[in-house]
């Protein structure tokens, strides 16, 4: 099932990496143009402080980990993992501001 903000991608406004990064620190999602038929987005990951989960954080931090802020993406497999731009990423303008 396609969300329809996926629907029509060839008729969105389409941008550079730097704007699109721009989105994503003013709190929006971002995809590449053909991503969009996988709903496939970018979000942005504030800093902040997560309870401890595993026995090595326990051990290091107690209780709290304090975490960087990182790019997050909802993969084609609708789960989240880390995301780090490669350099066709970087230099591509097909980015959609969502």
């Amino acid at each position: 099932m396609v969300s329809p903000e996926y629907e029509n991608p060839t008729e969105t406004e389409l941008y550079d990496f730097s704007t699109a990064l721009d989105g994503l620190k003013d709190g929006k999602k971002i995809t590449r143009q053909w991503w969009n038929w996988k709903n496939m987005y970018l979000y942005l990951v504030p800093a902040a402080n997560y309870p401890a989960e595993t026995e090595v954080a326990k051990k290091e931090f107690w209780e709290l980990v304090p975490y960087n802020a990182y790019i997050a993406m909802k993969n084609a497999q609708w789960s989240i993992c880390m995301w780090s731009a490669s350099n066709s990423d970087l230099l591509e303008s097909d980015w959609i501001i969502l």
